[in-house]
């Protein structure tokens, strides 16, 4: 098996489908918001998006917890731009990414029920504005948020080639 990073805009579950995910394949869990510096997550509650030199040393961070695993873990982490995916596969080059995706509006509602979290839902809007999608070369499957975690988590196992219990026909 190889190392997990579920991706995607804030709200969208990262968190939750990565526990669940990682609990399923009886593999390591971490959320790479336990892993932001205190700086950030300050920028973050003051409503101020973090640029990529604030990102820097977090990804590095990630990376190494992915490089730490490489026979099988998962991490939750926004990853939103390319670069920053491809930061985390100079630590971990076999990574499999999970991009959860739902529209504005899904992610709003989403995020409107977890009050206390220190990303505010202002900073929805940048989040979608900054999402590259993950493309053809990356190794990784796009999963839509309408449907329950249940339902995410057996649609990874069945799709994801780093997920035991799939098979080459359920890869497409």
């Amino acid at each position: 098996m190889r190392p997990l990073v579920v991706i995607g805009v804030s709200g969208s579950g990262k968190s939750t489908v990565g526990a669940a995910l990682a609990q399923r394949l009886r593999v390591p869990y971490e959320d790479a918001d336990d892993l932001h510096p205190p700086e950030n997550v300050a920028k973050m509650s003051a409503g101020h998006a973090l640029d990529d030199a604030d990102r820097y040393p977090w990804l590095e961070a990630v990376g190494g917890w992915l490089a730490a695993h490489p026979d099988g873990g998962v991490m939750a982490c926004s990853a939103l731009k390319r670069r920053y995916r491809d930061q985390l596969r100079r630590h971990a080059p076999d990574v499999e990414f999970v991009q959860l995706e739902g529209s504005h509006e899904a992610i709003a509602r989403r995020q409107a029920s977890r009050p206390g979290h220190f990303m505010p839902a202002s900073l929805l809007s940048s989040q979608f504005a900054t999402l590259e999608p993950l493309e053809p070369d990356e190794h990784g499957i796009a999963v839509d948020v309408d449907q329950s975690v249940d339902q995410i988590v057996e649609e990874c196992v069945a799709r994801l080639p780093a997920a035991p219990g799939s098979t080459p026909a359920e890869q497409g």
